[in-house]
């Protein structure tokens, strides 16, 4: 109509289409069937870490006899889980900067050493404590790795909608395994509950077959690792070719930062606390389980069944709640609040059975069962609804990063509750003794 044809730059379009390329590359995702392997593995890392950590805890009383162990004995051998989480600093360094290979190499590497050092069938009393106690510290080394390293696990290999499920595997497999030692314990290892009505030789030889029992366990335990570390070392990937979503591909906040930014953030130490508290001492409370629960009148087989039901139906009931997370975005919140107000009336629960004395309320087996087991099952399951609130509170920070510092502050309330049992038993320890010269 008049108007001159229009130039090069009029005819561009106002709105770019999504499909034209630009200067940023897209990122491609893959998810590898793998993953599953690699999950696997893992979590029999972690279930043999557990198993090793929570050994003596519920055979307590064989213990004593086959290498006169006392209470405070196994208050220490269960501390030095805790204490392996001493240098975690130096293992979230490792993870950060050179993957989960490495770091779960080392961590293998120690736990090998550890049930090694441990086995080692010595007749001299006083060097196999040393030993015992050395192996024990080394499978605490493992620690920071075997319970920190499944969320990053998870995010680094699994897409959105499987990384809560995938982290409540890895996470409770070292729960699972604490729950396996209450089994395969009493059940292997004779209770020497009828060895004071015996003779001195009779005595002998039960302690002697005793010995032998508690060493095949060890043995076995020994052989499951080595399998474990050489398969390991023959195949496990740091990371997958193409990451499983964006998120694994984004980057992340240095080591430095991180940490000043999780110090610094008031609503993830409050949560961090929350987590800490119950789980440290539910964590300390179930290694000395057996001698917790003694002056009840409960046998070791039955305090194992007792320890290995709370744990295993915390690990079924959380991975019931993290595929419901993976479902439900948005409810990890109200889920951790019902948990929480749930282990708080069976402990509450537990604690006036407890104290019947004073409460006048009916006290019974199934009543006590029941209560501890709740207990369990309700702090149990909260960890992998914990650890997928801390990843989402703190954001970009690493997850091995996060996951480390708050599983240090749990072993950090587990290592002060057996301290303070420790001491506990010493001072009765040495209460009895005066007693006995005066």
């Amino acid at each position: 109509m008049g108007a001159g044809s229009s130039t090069e730059a009029e005819r561009e379009p106002l709105l770019v289409p999504s499909h034209v390329e630009t200067n940023s590359n897209p990122v491609n995702s893959r998810v590898y069937g793998r993953r599953w392997l690699v999950l696997t593995l893992f979590s029999l890392l972690a279930l043999m870490q557990g198993m090793v950590w929570n050994f003596w805890g519920p055979i307590q009383n064989s213990a004593a006899h086959a290498y006169g162990f006392t209470k405070s004995d196994i208050a220490i051998l269960v501390l030095w889980g805790p204490v392996g989480f001493v240098p975690w600093l130096l293992f979230m360094w490792l993870m950060d900067k050179k993957g989960l290979r490495l770091s779960l190499l080392v961590s293998t590497l120690f736990m090998v050493l550890g049930a090694a050092l441990r086995s080692i069938p010595l007749t001299g009393q006083p060097l196999r404590r040393w030993l015992i106690h050395g192996g024990q510290l080394l499978n605490g080394l493992a620690g920071p790795t075997m319970m920190s390293a499944g969320p990053y696990l998870s995010t680094t290999w699994f897409p959105p909608d499987q990384r809560a499920t995938a982290t409540a595997v890895a996470s409770l497999f070292a729960y699972l395994g604490s729950a396996a030692s209450f089994i395969v314990g009493p059940l292997i290892v004779p209770a020497p509950n009828d060895t004071q009505a015996l003779t001195t030789i009779s005595a002998a030889v039960s302690d002697i077959f005793i010995r032998d029992r508690i060493q095949l366990v060890m043995y076995a335990e020994l052989a499951a690792i080595a399998v474990l570390f050489g398969a390991v070392l023959l195949y496990f990937p740091a990371r997958p070719p193409i990451p499983p979503s964006v998120a694994a591909a984004s980057q992340r906040l240095s080591y430095r930062s991180s940490i000043c930014r999780l110090l610094s953030n008031l609503r993830f130490l409050m949560i961090a606390l929350a987590y800490a508290v119950p789980t440290g001492v539910l964590a300390g409370w179930s290694g000395v389980l057996d001698m917790v629960l003694t002056p009840a009148k409960v046998s070791q087989v039955d305090a194992g069944w007792i320890g290995f039901w709370s744990t295993v139906g915390g690990c079924v009931f959380g991975v019931a709640m993290a595929r419901f997370a993976d479902s439900i975005r948005g409810m990890l919140k109200l889920i951790l609040v019902l948990m929480l107000a749930g282990a708080s009336l069976a402990s509450t629960w537990f604690t006036l059975t407890c104290l019947t004395s004073y409460t006048h309320l009916p006290s019974t087996s199934a009543i006590l069962y029941t209560s501890c087991i709740l207990v369990g099952i309700f702090i149990n399951s909260s960890v992998p609804i914990f650890l997928e609130l801390f990843i989402e509170t703190v954001y970009p920070v690493p997850e091995g990063i996060t996951c480390g510092v708050v599983t240090f502050l749990g072993n950090l309330v587990t290592g002060l509750l057996l301290f303070f049992l420790t001491f506990y038993c010493k001072v009765l320890d040495i209460s009895c003794l005066f007693s006995k010269l005066f």
